[in-house]
């Protein structure tokens, strides 16, 4: 647990001053390019050969009070891989960005479909989630870590956890985190793992935020993000995570100012 700080942190966004440093990132990015090999990104569109899942369902206004609990859920971004503390990580670091309380349950490696290094897949870690944890808000991240076995299994998979986290915490507002790239351009499994999540959100009824969509990691940034080192093995870096702290706070903020809507609006 980290408990909030009231007065709320300054926002830590990452150094891009001017057009000469900005062109300089640019050429240097040029030169070394960590994605030269990765796989062209995938329309944002689910996979072929996946059934259409029911139609959306307009989210209810979220609303996250000063002091909440919010669970932060997932794989080793949510752990802090790569931060010069685990706890520097960004799902720690929202505590201070919201003026909450956060409790941070991520596992390095793992996924829907995938168990991790520290411990096993999503379903079978919500399953042993403490019902009297009681969270107000619940952000489940992610994850990468599904690239290498999706599609196989892949809905299936993400609704059961979906539907075990729901049973669990019936009360909390959830809040689903596309995962972020890794490498660029966006693999074409994680592009396409991000339009499932997507949508299945969408047929719940719960608010769905895609840093890919929104390009937060782009060529411009990756190398100030990203530790592409023997270490940080592209993970977000230290200023990385408190990049992605301030963006996702200000994502959720925005989501808190947005109105409801009716179920048979147009």
């Amino acid at each position: 647990m980290h408990a909030p700080d009231r007065s709320r942190a300054r926002r830590l966004w990452l150094p891009l001053a001017g057009a000469a440093l900005a062109v300089a990132a640019v050429c240097t990015v040029a030169l070394v390019r960590p994605w030269g090999m990765a796989e062209p990104a995938a329309p944002a569109t689910a996979a072929d050969d996946h059934t259409a899942v029911a139609a959306s369902i307009p989210p209810t206004p979220l609303a996250i009070e000063d002091g909440a609990r919010v669970l932060v859920f997932g794989d080793s971004w949510v752990y802090g891989s790569a931060a010069s503390d685990p706890s520097l990580g960004f799902a720690y670091l929202l505590a201070d960005e919201l003026g909450v309380e956060t409790v941070v349950d991520g596992v390095r490696g793992s996924g829907y479909l995938k168990p991790g290094i520290d411990g096993p897949a999503y379903g079978e870690r919500i399953a042993a989630l403490d019902p009297a944890l009681d969270p107000d808000v619940i952000i489940v991240e992610g994850s990468i870590n599904d690239r290498n076995l999706y599609p196989s299994g892949y809905r299936d998979a993400v609704t059961s956890a979906w539907d075990a986290l729901q049973t669990r915490y019936p009360d909390a507002a959830i809040v689903i985190l596309g995962p972020a790239p890794q490498v660029l351009p966006v693999q074409k499994p994680t592009a396409a793992i991000d339009a499932d999540l997507a949508e299945l959100a969408a047929a719940r009824g719960w608010w769905y935020v895609s840093p890919i969509a929104e390009g937060w990691i782009t060529e411009a940034n990756y190398l100030d993000a990203i530790d592409t080192g023997p270490v940080g093995r592209n993970h977000p870096s230290t200023a990385g995570h408190a990049y992605l702290a301030g963006r996702l706070a200000d994502d959720l903020e925005r989501l808190e100012q947005q109105p409801a809507v009716a179920a048979d609006a147009p």
